[in-house]
């Protein structure tokens, strides 16, 4: 058995200090053989079961990287070994490792590996089960961080193709290395990933690797590498969710990506076509027209990003239009072919009219749906909501099994990684004992775009069909000092306010630093602020937050620096 270094954040290395065993010298699971100094503290690196050390690959003084082999220790077999067939079952299959913990997370993503540490800092003996190698989840391996990194590297194009109108000038034809950004992305991922993987080991969290399934309502199945049986006074569903399956013809053609595909694209191609504008479609379609590509955004439905209210809606699809992104709405894709030369042929109905477009790569970005496959839920009868097509939990995020509970993605609530995060503490203070419920009257939601959008609270369609006694502000970015030495003046922030109590209910920004921003007005509504205490507030100048001063001012005596 090797005893392996384990994650140091960042790539760094650690030293080695004293060592405390020899060749030979024998050990019981749990013994210390080894010191380690890194940048975050001494380890204690331990035997990982009762045996007899058979290599030392280390020097005291010497350097050590992540998961570099230390140790190899040699097993103790029992004299008679059992005849050969120790803790295995008598059909030759593979032993089965029993797990007795306090608290089972099913799932290592934001939601899962979060309530993981809360529940370890709060006293909990925590096992965590994750089916991939590395731990993260869909959204800091495929989704929102990864995405978040190519959405700088597509800015900094665009920042490098307009610097002239800052007055900086280059000779030198612009030269993007897609499989630079790429490789810069993997990069980032895998610092976070080694980041989270030293969090577990630091809160002393089991993680086991493998395929979770319900026994019942305390026990758990998992085959990985190896078999384990896990009994859990308390379990948390937080599975995620998968990318939906599209029933378009054509959609298995090797030219057709979708989001994780477009993740490991290293050769950048002249033109896409994006099926689906929601969030994932669109911030795509930044990225890529940021980065030079000719981009055709098909929408089935009148608006892209149609989650949103109608001007926020027109506000995008104009300044993507008049960035060269070209946006076809009420747009339903019927096949997609190959063309001789190689290329994508998209028909769409528009209309009541057969279109066609024709481009080199074609990305799927219709959305995703609650990952439960294999979790054998209908054994231990866990109840789904079907309008959601999610687990139905309350606002305990506790389902119809008293302790077993669900949260993030798999719920279908609100498909956020910070609401994930959220729910994952509100479950666990629960399995404390702790009243805990959900609140999602304030929920921030940021969409990587150019410019970037961002909403909390109600909008204004809500508020109508709440039939709500309202007031709504707008003002400009265009007013604003800093967005214009930006050359950022696009957009603008949205506030509503309940008529009858002042307080802030709404508030939507378009616009530079939106994903920033947005923060203020979510403790603003989650605190009830009214306008008069936003108004009594200073902001500092110049930055782009004075327009939340503005707007303020703008839901009673008008803005005092908008025409």
């Amino acid at each position: 058995m090797e005893i392996l270094m384990s994650v140091i954040p960042g790539g760094k290395k650690g030293k080695v200090g004293e060592i405390h065993v020899t060749i030979g010298s024998k050990v019981s699971e749990g013994d210390s053989l080894a010191e380690v100094e890194t940048s975050k503290g001494n380890r204690t690196i331990t035997a990982n079961q009762d045996g007899v050390i058979n290599q030392i690959h280390i020097e005291e003084g010497s350097e050590v990287s992540s998961k570099q082999i230390l140790f190899e220790i040699e097993s103790i077999q029992e004299s008679d070994e059992k005849n050969d067939t120790s803790e295995q079952k008598a059909d030759g299959e593979q032993p089965i490792n029993e797990v007795t913990t306090d608290l089972l997370i099913i799932g290592a993503g934001p939601g899962g590996y979060v309530a993981a540490i809360y529940a370890a800092k709060k006293g909990l003996d925590v096992t965590l089960i994750e089916k991939e190698d590395t731990l993260g989840g869909t959204c800091l391996n495929v989704g929102c961080i990864p995405t978040k990194a190519l959405v700088k590297s597509a800015e900094i194009c665009d920042n490098v193709k307009n610097s002239s109108l800052f007055g900086i000038e280059s000779d030198s034809d612009l030269k993007i290395n897609m499989k630079q950004i790429i490789d810069r992305k993997d990069e980032v991922v895998n610092q976070l990933v080694s980041g989270v993987s030293f969090l577990m080991e630091k809160n002393k969290i089991r993680v086991i690797q493998g395929t979770a399934s319900f026994l019942s309502d305390n026990k758990v199945i998992v085959n990985g590498k190896d078999t384990s049986h896990i009994s859990a006074k308390d379990t948390i569903i937080a599975t995620g969710s998968k990318i939906s399956h599209v029933n378009i013809p054509g959609v298995e053609l090797p030219f057709v990506m979708n989001s994780t595909d477009a993740l490991a694209l290293t050769e950048l191609p002249n033109s896409i076509t994006i099926i689906g504008g929601g969030v994932i479609g669109m911030e795509f379609a930044c990225i890529y027209r940021n980065l030079g590509v000719e981009v055709h955004v098909l929408e089935f439905m009148d608006h892209v990003l149609d989650i949103l209210d109608d001007d926020l809606c027109e506000e995008i699809e104009r300044l993507s239009e008049q960035k060269g992104i070209h946006i076809h709405t009420q747009a339903k894709v019927t096949k997609i072919q190959q063309a001789n030369n190689g290329q994508a042929i998209i028909t769409y109905e528009t209309d009541g009219k057969e279109q066609l477009l024709v481009s080199e790569k074609v990305l799927v970005a219709i959305g995703r749906e609650p990952n439960i496959d294999g979790l054998n839920l209908e054994e231990i009868k866990i109840r789904m909501d079907e309008a959601r097509n999610g687990i139905a939990v309350n606002q305990k995020m506790q389902t119809n099994i008293k302790n077993i509970y669900a949260i993030g993605d798999v719920t279908n609530i609100i498909q956020l990684a910070h609401v994930a995060s959220h729910q994952g503490i509100h479950a666990v203070n629960n399995i404390l004992g702790e009243e805990s419920d959900m609140d999602y009257s304030a929920v921030p939601n940021v969409i990587f775009t150019s410019p970037e959008i961002a909403t909390v609270g109600l909008q204004e369609y809500e508020c109508k069909d709440k039939k709500l006694d309202y007031r709504v502000s707008k003002v400009s970015f265009s007013s604003n000092g800093k967005a214009l030495t930006m050359n950022e003046p696009d957009g603008f922030i949205k506030l509503i306010k309940d008529n009858k109590t002042s307080e802030i209910i709404g508030g939507s920004i378009i616009g530079p630093d939106a994903s920033s921003l947005i923060s203020s007005l979510t403790i603003a509504i989650t605190n009830g602020l009214t306008e008069q205490q936003i108004t009594k507030t200073i902001f500092a100048h110049p930055t782009t937050a004075e327009v939340i001063h503005e707007a303020g001012f703008d839901l009673n005596i008008g803005a005092l620096h908008e025409a």
